[in-house]
């Protein structure tokens, strides 16, 4: 294993100059954030290009790796989260044309993953949207086993404020859309893994891991604190908003040492990768590589 950081909140520092402080604290992976160098994604936590995929050539890749190489950093993977089944026609083109530069960028780079969504459009129920969503991966999947890249989805149901309720941004958050994402395409597909958006639905995590750990290509370590005040003000009803809240990892509900034991115990071996969307851990630079420091120490000694 190789623990890392996911360099989206360090949207105004040169990747090169992420991957200096990187080192210096004791990691060794980067999840490389991907999102169009023109900009366009405001929400929090999206709209970072540490890596301009537009027009890359195979010699500025070859830098790009070298240099990080000489600093002891790999890419554990390029991470590009839009919504590709957005209602509008036009977004959705948008993001899937980006998408398929960023997983060309990777082949290019030696990565081999790419992390994204499957994207949901909140007006319509789940069996509409994976209607939608098989024919829209169909080409997306195929271009990145052409590329010898894997596609991996986030399992986040991005419902985390008013504007994605009631249904959320992503559909892939479920075992039962898990099950017929990998019955549906199988090769060149996987799962990045974000064990935080399984305890506020209240599935099972390790009965999770040992189904899927084997289409485990990729893993986010972020913790979720469940605000029992929140929740009593605001019901089930409201599906986590106001009660769920992301936490850097040893300041949540989650057991870290159960979450790696299934792990090691599924064969997982890859990178695990600090993502960072604490508020108590915002607001200056200081400040965000103190969460991450902070959770460096709570994991470390799972990383072997």
């Amino acid at each position: 294993m190789k623990l890392g950081i996911l360099t989206a909140p360090f949207a105004d520092t040169d990747l090169l100059d992420v991957a200096d402080w990187a080192a210096g604290s004791g990691f060794s992976a980067l999840e490389v954030a991907c999102w169009p160098a023109a900009g366009g994604e405001t929400r929090r936590y999206a709209g970072t290009s540490h890596i301009n995929v537009d027009g890359l050539s195979t010699g500025e890749a070859g830098e790009i790796v070298s240099a990080l190489t000489g600093k002891d950093i790999s890419i554990s993977g390029l991470g590009y989260y839009p919504n590709p089944l957005h209602a509008d026609a036009g977004h959705r083109e948008q993001v899937i044309g980006h998408l398929k530069k960023v997983i060309s960028a990777a082949s290019l780079l030696g990565v081999p993953v790419v992390n994204s969504f499957m994207g949901g459009d909140r007006t319509l129920n789940v069996e509409e949207n994976w209607a939608r969503a098989k024919d829209i991966f169909a080409p997306v999947v195929a271009h990145a086993r052409d590329a010898g890249v894997t596609l991996a989805f986030e399992n986040c149901p991005m419902l985390f404020s008013h504007d994605e309720w009631p249904g959320g941004h992503n559909i892939a958050y479920s075992p039962k859309i898990w099950r017929r994402i990998f019955d549906t395409w199988n090769e060149g597909v996987g799962m990045n893994y974000d064990p935080s958006h399984l305890v506020w639905q209240m599935i099972d995590q390790p009965r999770f891991i040992r189904e899927f750990g084997p289409k485990m290509v990729h893993v986010h370590a972020k913790d979720v604190m469940i605000d029992r005040d929140g929740l009593y003000e605001n019901g089930i009803m409201s599906v986590g908003i106001g009660w769920q809240v992301p936490r850097m990892p040893g300041l949540g509900d989650i057991d870290w040492a159960r979450f790696f034991s299934g792990l090691y115990r599924a064969g997982y071996d890859g990178p695990v990768i600090i993502e960072h969307e604490d508020r108590d851990f915002e607001g200056s630079d200081d400040k965000l590589k103190r969460g991450f420091v902070l959770a460096r120490d709570v994991l470390n000694p799972y990383v072997k």
